[in-house]
């Protein structure tokens, strides 16, 4: 059976060797009695989920490090989720994985599991630059774990790049583009580095060599092009895919389909299953309370939501098959002020008008949150 209308299941896994000097994202460290039962955990909540009979056809397993709970755990969790959610051979199963995290044998035994998809965490190409982000690895690790997923039958392999880094040049993101487009790679994830105040390098940012505002937009726009070249194209501001790579799981936020997380600050979108929680809600970002609870899915805690046309044109906006007006009419809304301020956006290439259709340009994702704000205005909200 292949699940043509699946939702989209995304387990968190919260463990990390240690917590990146960037990053806000709720983890712990892990040790072997603290992995069993949160694998116990993650499973018995699968199994006692009391949102009907729900189907999924993407799988992915972000965190922190997934692949730090091992073969053993992980293929325990892929076989309760592939039975309680209907994953089949059809689906896409992604994890994520660091370099330094992984042997070419526990691929080997992923692969063999049912995993499909790998995300890499590479960040950059430039041994000075991943020392600059505190990463445990090297280029020489990331190298080998791509090829260590490539050689265990990985065939959809994506990886992260990092933007704008501290001591980062048009030189070096050109070196790390390189190294990343002549591995056996069909998707690649660069972000623009934002630092919240809840993360290391927040407490020291004035001393780092990070790229200003200006640096910052030219180095994303360098990767667009650079990428392109190398045959990787555009679909969502900061994703890029070789043509049918796209990553299945992340299209179904941006284009406000149904996805249920499991897990200590894992987000859920469920339209119509739950009057009491509403569309989104989420789970505390507590790893304690979710080993403990009998019933995880007591302790889910409801999200407030935008208006509908707001949240879709945010979302729809990210992607560049962009955001189509034609709906609106059939909602009784008049598409006319939001298309007129369009036309005008494009004249500066910040977006195209293709019919009833409104897409940003590379440029236009710079400013995008500034582009959505004027948009939302030309309708009222």
């Amino acid at each position: 059976m292949t699940n043509s209308a699946g939702i989209g299941l995304y387990l968190h896994i919260p463990f990390c060797v240690s917590k990146c000097a960037y990053c806000d994202f709720y983890s712990v460290p892990i040790n072997e009695k603290i992995a069993d039962a949160y694998t116990q955990a993650l499973i018995r909540a699968m199994e006692t989920h009391s949102f009907g009979k729900l189907r999924a056809d993407t799988l992915y397993l972000g965190g922190g490090t997934p692949s730090l709970l091992g073969a053993k755990r992980m293929n325990a969790i892929l076989e309760s989720a592939a039975a309680c959610f209907g994953l089949d051979g059809e689906s896409e199963i992604s994890m994520e994985v660091n370099p330094e995290s992984v042997t070419p044998s526990l691929l080997e035994d992923l692969r063999k599991a049912g995993y499909n998809r790998l995300s890499v965490g590479v960040q950059s190409g430039n041994d000075t630059e991943l020392s600059a982000l505190g990463r445990a690895h090297d280029l020489k690790q990331a190298r080998e774990a791509i090829l260590a997923g490539h050689s265990a039958g990985f065939e959809n392999i994506s990886a992260d790049l990092m933007l704008a880094i501290p001591g980062q040049s048009a030189e070096s993101l050109s070196e790390s583009i390189a190294f990343l487009t002549a591995m056996p790679l069909d998707h690649i994830s660069a972000y623009i580095l934002k630092l919240e105040p809840g993360c290391k390098m927040w407490q020291k940012k004035e001393a780092l060599r990070l790229p200003d505002e200006d640096q910052a937009a030219s180095l994303y726009l360098q990767c667009v092009e650079e990428l392109a070249h190398a045959g990787f194209e555009q679909y969502e501001i900061s994703n890029f895919a070789r043509p049918g790579r796209e990553s299945r799981h992340n299209l179904k936020y941006w284009r406000r389909q149904p996805y249920l997380g499991i897990g200590p600050a894992a987000h859920s979108f469920l339209p119509d299953v739950n009057s009491r929680l509403g569309a989104r809600f989420s789970f505390p970002a507590d790893i304690g309370t979710f080993i403990a609870a009998e019933n995880p899915f007591n302790l889910l805690q409801p999200e407030g939501c935008s208006p509908d046309i707001e949240e879709e044109l945010m979302l729809r906006l990210r992607l560049r098959e962009g955001f189509d007006t034609s709906p609106l009419t059939a909602q009784g809304v008049d598409a006319a002020p939001l298309l007129k301020k369009a036309e005008q956006l494009a004249k500066h290439g910040l977006c195209r008008v293709d019919g009833g259709v409104i897409s940003l340009t590379a440029q236009g994702f710079l400013m995008s949150n500034s582009i959505i704000l004027e948009f939302m205005q030309s309708l009222g909200a």
